[in-house]
């Protein structure tokens, strides 16, 4: 305990086993960064990297243990294109756990990996945001940062793009964080919503950037 985690991603030391909604960027900087959940996933993530590099955006995903061993091809484009990667666990369960599968769901999820991208992360996001049922706890002891997210579009829920573009331009906010998903069901709309979201954001003045970029952007008089 103790130690720096081992990543391809190092990130500002203060950050670490914190838990991060958004961070305060100076104030001449208009920044937000995109992340996506439950990938890899056959079709979905493919289409929403393509969006992404037609954008020149790099953005960070959250990914499900099982989903790299199913699809490490699509893993492997993901880290290919030059995103940022993060554990999401094995399973995706919310319920409470005891250590040993709190360890299974965080460390399995690690190891399949770094054994098909050869990346290691120190990004944590539990699944549904839950931080009461042992993985949260487990992974700040690994000094993990938890990355939750400040606007949710609710791309979960039966919602038409048009919806998904106004939810989240409504709750954007310059160091924030967007959660969206790219596998765990038909992403669809999301696919539909993504370019109309960078475009909007981008006439209110936004820049895209990855987690690891944002905590790096945080202004140092903030209390982290």
């Amino acid at each position: 305990m103790g130690e720096t985690p081992v990543s391809n991603f190092p990130l500002p030391s203060k950050f670490q086993s914190k838990i991060v909604h958004k961070i305060k960027p100076p104030e001449a900087d208009k920044v937000i960064a995109l992340t996506f959940d439950d990938g890899p996933w056959p079709r979905t993530t493919e289409q929403v990297l393509d969006v992404l590099k037609q954008n020149n955006i790099i953005a960070t995903f959250f990914w499900i243990g099982q989903n790299v061993q199913n699809y490490p091809k699509i893993a492997e484009k993901v880290v290919t294109d030059g995103h940022v990667i993060g554990n999401h666990t094995w399973h995706h369960w919310y319920h409470k756990m005891d250590r040993a599968t709190v360890t299974k769901e965080i460390e399995r999820t690690a190891d399949i990996m770094f054994e098909k991208t050869g990346i290691k992360t120190s990004l944590f996001r539990p699944p549904g945001g839950v931080l009461t049922n042992g993985l949260v706890d487990y992974a700040q002891k690994k000094n993990h940062t938890i990355v939750m997210w400040s606007d949710d579009p609710m791309d979960y829920r039966p919602l038409s793009a048009k919806q998904l573009v106004r939810n989240t331009i409504r709750k954007a906010e310059s160091g924030g964080i967007v959660l969206m998903h790219d596998g765990g069901g038909n992403r669809s709309q999301t696919v539909k919503a993504l370019p109309q979201i960078i475009d909007e954001l981008r006439q209110l003045g936004y820049r895209f950037v990855s987690v690891p970029e944002l905590l790096e952007m945080d202004n140092p008089l903030n209390q982290s």
